[in-house]
């Protein structure tokens, strides 16, 4: 363990012994130690192009085909990934008292594998797929069956890792393939997270909303809060007067508003803090 890890620790540990009605929220580089990749680089920016929007999805075909077929090469990765030290530091701390909310902007439910409970998945599980029009749910391993039948071969294809369950393919390594339309009604079939473009719904945002009004400080933790929806709670802390601490890689869309920021890596500096 390196001295600023040590002291990223100490940093912190001193700031949660402090507060005891902890609000936290995780975001991607809490899941980067678990193989998963994110986002943005350490100033924020996109580090490959923008993720596919809701419009693009239910509106293109071809968009719509895209999204699939690269999936099915990337969703085998978040299926096989497991917690890492940051997940299980804060399902630790959760059982023992220390969290009174946790709210992720993750899809992977890998808090919820690694033991944490009444996790409130901001923009839903990418591990669940609904049905547009008659809202039927299957879990996504039954549709990667589904898909892989439907083409032949496409279970042994392999490329690079992207966010969420993507895969790096060229369009034209996706052409031809079958998307699969839902069993009961011949519907659109869509991963249950909320897309680029598409509103969290209201439920979610009053229960965190709720939980943090009852909080006494907030953590960000592997977040860039770029996107709105999670800094949305941070901005709603520090109207509040509610301690804002963040821990992450690089810049956040929050740092003016932090009362404690620390650079470093989740995986390494919350198994010490609590």
């Amino acid at each position: 363990m390196s001295v600023d890890v040590v002291e990223a620790t100490a940093r912190l540990r001193d700031w949660l012994a402090a507060h005891r009605r902890v609000f936290v929220l995780t975001g991607a580089g809490c899941s980067t130690g678990s193989g998963i990749p994110d986002y943005r680089d350490a100033d924020g920016a996109w580090k490959r192009r923008a993720p596919i929007t809701y419009q693009s999805f239910t509106g293109d075909a071809a968009m719509r085909t895209r999204h699939w077929a690269r999936s099915v090469v990337g969703w085998p990765m978040v299926e096989r990934a497991r917690p890492n030290a940051a997940h299980l530091a804060i399902a630790d701390a959760g059982h023992a008292g220390r969290i009174m909310a946790l709210v992720t902007q993750n899809v992977d439910g890998l808090h919820q594998r690694a033991g944490s409970r009444d996790v409130i998945d901001l923009h839903g599980r990418i591990g669940e797929v609904v049905c547009l029009q008659c809202s039927r749910r299957m879990p996504r391993a039954a549709l990667q069956d589904e898909l892989v039948q439907l083409n032949p071969g496409w279970g042994d294809r392999v490329a690079a890792h992207a966010p969420d369950g993507d895969a790096d393919l060229d369009d034209d390594e996706v052409a031809g393939f079958r998307v699969a339309p839902c069993g009961d009604c011949d519907g659109m079939l869509k991963p249950d997270v909320v897309f680029f473009g598409e509103n969290v719904p209201r439920e979610r945002v009053a229960r965190a909303a709720a939980a943090l009004a009852d909080a006494d400080a907030m953590l960000v933790v592997g977040s860039s809060l770029m996107v709105y929806s999670g800094y949305r709670f941070a901005r709603a802390a520090r109207e509040a007067g509610k301690p804002l601490a963040i821990l992450t890689r690089g810049v956040t869309r929050a740092d003016a508003l932090a009362t404690l920021k620390i650079d470093a890596d989740c995986t390494q500096v919350l198994p010490g803090a609590w």
